[in-house]
């Protein structure tokens, strides 16, 4: 085959403990997926109906690398969540075999250009411009279920500069992650390769140039990094 262009790197995320990296396909998000969390914004807690959306797969930062202040915003905030790596997909995944896709799990940043958001929602207008920009998603490496199985209640923390800002158990989530890729697959033919930011919880604040940030899944992942 030949390109018109260049094509780029494919954007992967390393293994734990490998020498493998794995290629990111999607990475769809869930929205007031904590109740605590949901409160906080504003919102109703609502099992109706999730709230998904999504960011491009080169917005991964790895390797514990610096992330860039983004352009267009004075309210970059942060949200630590469970990441969950897909090795296998489809449509209509039942909650029972849901978990049978999921290869791995780590720990994320969905970083947030807040004002934008708050802007674009004031007008009835979609926020993916406060979502999906570049370095919105610094993720850890990934611990594969082989070795780990599926956490069901573990702590989820981020420091920044030292001090606790955000701190959950998993099991408080709204939606489990089989319930969510549950509902993701009645939307999208899910892939290999596909990333799941799982939800925050409350505590969500604004960075500046210079903060740096621990996200922590215990026992399981740790992001470390700095705004500049």
């Amino acid at each position: 085959m030949t390109f018109a262009i260049a094509p780029h790197a494919i954007a992967a995320i390393p293994v734990s403990a490998t020498d493998m990296r794995f290629p990111v396909h999607r990475i769809y998000c869930i929205g007031r997926n904590y109740a605590d969390h949901a409160r906080e914004m504003g919102s109703e807690v609502d099992r109706a109906q999730p709230i998904f959306f999504s960011k491009p797969a080169d917005a991964i930062v790895i390797d514990n690398g610096d992330v860039p202040y983004p352009p267009a915003t004075r309210e970059l905030h942060h949200e630590v969540e469970m990441v969950v790596a897909l090795a296998t997909g489809g449509r209509d995944i039942a909650v029972a075999h849901a978990l049978e896709h999921v290869y791995a799990y780590g720990v994320g940043l969905d970083l947030t250009r807040r004002d934008l958001q708050a802007a674009a929602k004031s007008k009835g207008n979609p926020w993916d411009v406060a979502k999906g920009f570049d370095c919105s998603a610094p993720v850890s490496d990934l611990r594969r279920a082989s070795e780990i199985g599926h956490p069901q209640h573990l702590r989820l923390s981020l420091d920044v500069n030292g001090e606790r800002r955000q701190r959950t158990d998993i099991g408080e989530m709204i939606f489990s992650v089989a319930e969510i890729i549950h509902e993701l697959s009645k939307l999208y033919d899910l892939q290999s390769g596909d990333l799941i930011f799982t939800g925050t919880p409350a505590g969500v604040a604004a960075l500046a140039k210079g903060d740096r940030f621990r996200a922590e899944l215990e026992g399981v992942a740790v992001l470390e990094g700095r705004i500049v």
